[in-house]
């Protein structure tokens, strides 16, 4: 039997960011093992319409419905169906037409079409942590139900995920979560209290979209992981460590109950796990730049500071009590960052919106999707009065 990858149907919900824009380099350069099925973007009309003529996929979605006729007419010599809104995305993911769900639309809006591809029996490569932030349990319930992988595409879970390949009989005592400490390490609130978003924008290790690097600058997305990890591998909260690596070599560890840590280690590139998603269970060749260990100097480890960067203890909060507390921490950061992105809050205010939200909302312990729904709400508007957007 041939070792070769069978060519996989790829549905890319979120192609026009950053994690989007890899995945097609990754289909470009291996145009034998993947097909473009699907292509979605929020807004970006231009960039999609530019994916879809080198690509040719079956489908295209543009979420904003304003948006439409301008893609509609850019590929109408073509065979492209075009579609628009958010309806449109659901309906797309319940689709026959693709293999793999690369979910890689940002923050709570990519929870309802992974969920539909979940419940269409679609292998799904998880880049978006809000995911499982917002409702881990009823999402890996679903996986379990219909029998569908989640594959990790976050270089940490994917790292995880590595590490634990052959594993399955093996107990996981506690994983270690790696995190770079984004461009203020070491820096405490008397600086940070000055930051604006073009110094939090400046990543040291990733080349990421804008809310995932402000959420890399206030720790955030250490926490988002910490709680995505929880659900993907089955955890309790006291088994999920962080640590700051700053060198972003190690992606991340799992130590198993007999004291052994395995880790996955690789230069800081998106592309090695968006292609290691896709692929699953194969490992197909690249030409990605290599580790070369005669000039790694140090690999170094420190506890985060969590009196500076609060959000990593909130999050931690929101791990331990559960229910819908993550759905309405993950809004009100989302409300919190878009407002820090439009120079509307500075850069601390950011934590206060989110505690303050977290103590205001109406804590569920066993939430049903609905109230998922209402909470992710309610999070949201009680955010947006606080900073008056």
């Amino acid at each position: 039997m041939s070792n070769e990858v069978q060519e996989k149907r790829i549905a890319i919900f979120g192609s026009t960011g950053s994690i989007g824009k890899q995945a097609l380099e990754v289909i470009a350069a291996n145009p034998d093992k993947f097909s473009v099925e699907v292509l979605t973007a929020h807004q970006n009309d231009a960039l999609l319409i530019e994916q879809a003529m080198k690509f040719n996929p079956n489908i295209v979605v543009i979420g904003d419905d304003n948006k439409y006729n301008t893609v509609k007419n850019a590929l109408s010599g073509t065979d492209i169906k075009v579609f628009a809104g958010e309806k449109s995305l659901e309906e797309v993911a319940s689709m026959d037409c693709y293999d793999f769900m690369l979910a890689a639309i940002v923050g709570y809006a990519g929870l309802k079409p992974t969920l539909n591809a979940i419940e269409n029996g679609k292998t799904v490569g998880l880049a978006n942590k809000e995911t499982l932030v917002v409702a881990g349990d009823i999402v890996m319930r679903k996986a379990v139900e219909n029998r569908v992988p989640v594959i990790p595409v976050d270089s940490e879970h994917s790292a995880i995920f590595q590490c634990l390949v052959g594993e399955t009989r093996n107990r996981i005592e506690k994983i270690i979560l790696t995190a770079s400490g984004g461009p203020f390490i070491g820096r405490k609130p008397n600086y940070l209290v000055n930051v604006k978003r073009e110094h939090a924008l400046q990543h040291p290790n990733w080349t990421m979209g804008a809310k995932i690097t402000i959420d890399s600058a206030t720790l955030m997305n250490k926490g988002l992981e910490m709680i995505e990890a929880k659900w993907l591998f089955n955890l309790q909260p006291e088994q999920v460590q962080v640590v700051i690596h700053p060198q972003s070599i190690i992606h991340s560890m799992v130590q198993f109950e007999d004291g052994s840590i395995k880790a996955q280690m690789g230069l800081p590139d998106m592309k090695l796990p968006i292609q290691y998603a896709m692929a699953f269970p194969k490992r197909i060749k690249n030409d990605f730049p290599r580790m070369d260990f005669k000039k790694i100097n140090n690999l170094t480890f420190e506890e985060p500071d969590v009196k500076t960067f609060r959000n990593l203890s909130l999050a931690t909060d929101a791990l331990f009590k559960g229910g819908n507390l993550p759905c309405i921490m993950n809004a009100a950061n989302e409300i919190a960052v878009y407002a820090f992105l439009r120079n509307r809050i500075n850069f601390l205010d950011m934590t206060d919106v989110i505690e303050k939200t977290m103590d205001a909302v109406t804590f569920i312990e066993k939430p049903s999707l609905q109230e998922y729904f209402d909470s992710d709400g309610e999070a949201r508007n009680f955010a947006a009065d606080l900073i008056k957007l």
